[in-house]
């Protein structure tokens, strides 16, 4: 069983400050790895497809996944729905099977009516700036509830969701002389080149034919 305490020092790093946002996804994922009963993924075993957006504002829920899982931005096995929830799902790539955690609303809703928020966070002051004395009742309410009262856990289900091999073919621009991916290479004329660089071609050939 993993056991989410043991990830907090390590995910309050990353997130540079203390806040509810952090245990919520180290709580969140450890739910999400015992129910599938695997193990940090070293490589690539699992896949966390996170439904939080770039703009929310418990954006550290990321940061715990990130942690916890070993699903990262790096390794590619982590990827951004969007959808503006603190939910996660997370795929085990080996056996096919997967779970959905979500934080339970009226979680949220409390954490929403808190002098942390509603002081602090809502009027726009940096997480990192909150009072201590403020923000800890909160993390510690949220660290010490059930799972069943903090979160909600989907039944695991089949996942067709695929991890692709690393690539490590490349090739090197024949215009500015950095060594490319040959997954992201283009073609200009009978040039190989980086995106950056088509796109400058493009700009100049444009540029010419304007003239």
């Amino acid at each position: 069983m993993v056991d989410p305490t043991l990830f907090l020092p390590a995910a309050f790093e990353l997130a540079g400050h203390r806040c509810p946002a952090t245990p919520l996804g180290v709580r969140a994922g450890a739910a999400a790895m015992n129910h599938l009963g695997v193990a940090r993924s070293e490589d690539r075993s699992l896949y966390a497809l996170l439904e939080l957006g770039d703009e929310h504002w418990a954006g550290c829920f990321a940061d715990a996944i990130q942690t916890v899982t070993g699903c990262t931005a790096g390794k590619g096995n982590f990827r951004r729905l969007g959808y503006g929830k603190l939910a996660l799902t997370l795929v085990d790539t080996t056996t096919g099977r997967a779970v959905r955690v979500a934080v339970r609303a009226e979680v949220l809703l409390e954490l929403k009516r808190s002098a942390f928020f509603q002081q602090y966070r809502r009027q726009g002051v940096p997480a990192s700036q909150v009072p201590s004395e403020v923000a800890e009742p909160v993390i510690e309410r949220v660290l010490s509830a059930p799972d069943e009262i903090l979160l909600s856990v989907s039944e695991v289900f089949a996942s067709d969701l695929a991890q692709a091999p690393e690539d490590c073919r490349s090739f090197v621009c024949d215009r500015c002389g950095e060594v490319v991916a040959e997954a992201h290479g283009r073609v200009a004329g009978t040039r190989q080149v980086c995106i950056p660089c088509q796109e400058a071609l493009l700009r100049q050939d444009g540029r010419t034919s304007a003239a």
